[in-house]
């Protein structure tokens, strides 16, 4: 079961990051070849003055690769 983690700065509702967050399990699904019941996906706000401790450091940590940073494919 895939479980995504979207981390963003805060100031969103609700209704937007129910938006976000059934748009990209429907990306996934598409992707993946499965169906969206195999999903889940939680968000979670990260302050700006605590992204650069809390995030960046382990956006690839342990057994997580970044594909994608600042918009750009990574190779």
């Amino acid at each position: 079961m895939p479980h995504i983690v979207i981390q963003m700065y805060p100031g969103r509702d609700d209704e937007q990051k129910s938006a976000v967050a059934r748009e990209v399990v429907e990306a996934a699904s598409r992707a993946l070849g499965r169906g969206i019941e195999h999903f889940s996906v939680s968000i979670e706000d990260v302050p700006q003055e605590r992204w650069d401790t809390e995030v960046v450091p382990y956006r690839e940590d342990g057994n997580k690769k970044l594909f994608i940073d600042k918009g750009k494919l990574i190779k």
